[in-house]
């Protein structure tokens, strides 16, 4: 058993704690058969580059292209360039055109699954953007990634939600990108827990049900160009509601990281496939869900899926966009990254109190691949905050 650590609880006190053995996730020898299932991957800056990390933090080639890797071992997609990645959150579209080129190159090396995202985030939101603007940012993106031969995922727009007038310029927006994709592509409806820009989106503020049906205008008028749409609203009964109104041959992709097990297993009306920040931290686990899942051991799905709920709740509480940290400190924990350096300084985004917790859980559902070594890295963070063990 690993050494034990003394870790802060709110107030200043501390508690010893010790992790237990890490579970042993069966890796999948074959394809999923049920579901497709991507993770959303995060990418990891280069601690030793002479550069502003607020706004220049260069990327860990190695290091980022490897944890891709992982990802496609365990029979995982990799959703590319996504918020996980930091995107516009401190990962610009110049450095997200590298980062796309050369992951795909990766994965026609391996035969790895990949989409990419697709946004407007060169255009910076302002009076004068109109919605021409939009068109013409969306228009270089995917044509970019369609040039580099990607699968595009077609990102909300904080300059569309901010020069929108109303669903009709929605409506338009969508339907010129869509009538000019070489290849169906995964819309990508994102709520403003996620990023506060984009509150209000599809022209319906404070009304989710009417948002849902301009959103549904957009994929029924365009059907035969949308793969699926991914939701990330963090309501279960809203993912559900749209999933069963979707146009046959339309997928769900949950991205509903408070409720994903539930969703992915589905019920007698159809369920939900997987576009997961989450998967990213609990890569293993997912995997070994899946397979599980398409054997038909649902108890063994549960089982292997139920604990890794409160460990995502814990990453993505609020403000849950800073649910970034905690996917980068796991897998710094699990040895894929030597550091705790993120771009845009996102380190210092949540507190010792959250990563202390965050250690505990990750451990309780046998996410911590070494926990020696996962307790020889926790040292150095404790350290930090003044905690000696």
């Amino acid at each position: 058993m690993a050494k034990s650590l003394l870790l802060p609880r709110v107030g200043g006190t501390l508690y010893e704690y010790a992790p237990g053995q890490a579970a042993q996730f069966t890796k999948p020898g074959q394809p999923f058969a049920g579901r497709i299932a991507f993770s959303a991957a995060h990418v990891v800056c280069d601690p030793f580059a002479d550069a502003d990390p607020l706004h220049q933090a260069p990327i860990d080639w190695n290091s980022t292209l490897a944890y891709r890797h992982h990802l496609w071992s365990l029979g995982l997609g990799v959703a590319e360039a996504m918020d996980t990645a930091q995107r516009g959150m401190g990962l610009d579209w110049n450095r997200s055109k590298e980062l796309i080129r050369a992951s795909l190159a990766e994965a026609r090396s391996v035969g790895g699954k990949i989409a990419c995202g697709a946004g407007t985030d060169h255009l910076l939101p302002g009076p004068s953007v109109t919605i021409a603007d939009v068109e013409t940012a969306y228009e270089e993106q995917v044509g970019f990634i369609e040039g580099e031969g990607g699968q595009v995922i077609l990102m909300a727009s904080r300059a569309l939600a901010a020069c929108a007038t109303g669903p009709e310029d929605y409506e338009r927006v969508y339907g010129r990108i869509l009538g000019q994709v070489q290849q169906p592509v995964i819309l990508h409806w994102l709520g403003e827990m996620f990023d506060p820009a984009l509150d209000g989106y599809w022209g319906c503020k404070d009304d989710l049900d009417a948002a849902m049906e301009v959103c549904l205008r957009v994929i029924r008028a365009n059907a035969d160009k949308v793969d699926g749409i991914k939701i990330s609203l963090l309501d279960a009964s809203k993912e559900i509601k749209l999933r069963r109104l979707l146009p046959a041959g339309v997928n769900m992709y949950t991205g509903d990281d408070f409720n994903y097990p539930e969703l992915i297993k589905g019920d007698e009306q159809g369920h939900s496939h997987a576009l997961l920040g989450i998967f990213d931290a609990i890569a293993p686990a997912a995997a070994a869900a899946l397979h599980a899942l398409d054997a038909g051991e649902l108890a063994r799905y549960d089982a292997i899926m139920e604990p890794t709920v409160a460990l995502s709740r814990h990453i993505f509480q609020q403000p849950t966009y800073a649910y970034k940290t905690g996917i980068v400190f796991m897998a710094y924990l699990n040895g894929h990254q030597p550091h705790f350096r993120m771009i845009g300084g996102a380190e210092g985004a949540r507190s010792i109190i959250h990563l202390a917790e965050l250690f505990v859980l990750a451990d309780r559902a046998g996410l911590l691949a070494d926990p020696e070594l996962a307790v020889q890295r926790m040292r150095p963070v404790l350290a930090l905050a003044g905690i000696q063990s």
